[in-house]
């Protein structure tokens, strides 16, 4: 059930980004390395919208999930406020602040935490469509993460 979820939550993100029209939207997928886990390190997969504010701020939501691979995994839908500064062209350092549900499901058992965390990283873009997002982030209830994503301007 879980995989179908995440497999749903990935087509979803391709098909939105196929059919969106607005040109102050971006959307990515990435990996992550986290501490999401309580016993060990887990990897993760996210997706993630923007929509860009006029100045330096963006709005958005990102959905990760993460598994310590074994029997441990964390779904992670938070929304977002970004704000971008030391601006050269599209190329942009950003700090991030996010909130949301922390899903906790374990031994057949559902848990929930509220989540908070910051975010740093830089994008880069590759053209004047696509970009790539080093990052890392730190919060509670997970320790913390590091990661990339790989997206698309609308």
């Amino acid at each position: 059930m879980k995989k179908k979820i995440m497999i749903s939550v990935f087509f979803l993100g391709f098909a939105l980004c196929a059919f969106a029209q607005e040109e102050k939207m971006s959307a990515g997928l990435g990996l992550e390395w986290n501490m999401n886990s309580k016993h060990n390190f887990a990897g993760g997969a996210n997706l993630g919208f923007y929509y860009n504010l006029p100045g330096y701020v963006a709005l958005g939501f990102t959905v990760t999930g993460s598994t310590n691979f074994s029997g441990f995994h964390v779904i992670e839908p938070t929304a977002l406020l970004r704000y971008y500064f030391l601006e050269e062209g599209y190329e942009r350092f950003f700090i991030q602040i996010d909130t949301g549900p922390f899903i906790i499901l374990e031994d057949g058992e559902t848990r929930y935490k509220l989540e908070g965390g910051c975010r740093v990283g830089y994008r880069l873009p590759l053209n004047s469509s696509i970009y790539v997002e080093p990052y890392g982030r730190l919060g509670y209830p997970f320790a913390f993460g590091l990661g990339v994503m790989a997206g698309m301007y609308f």
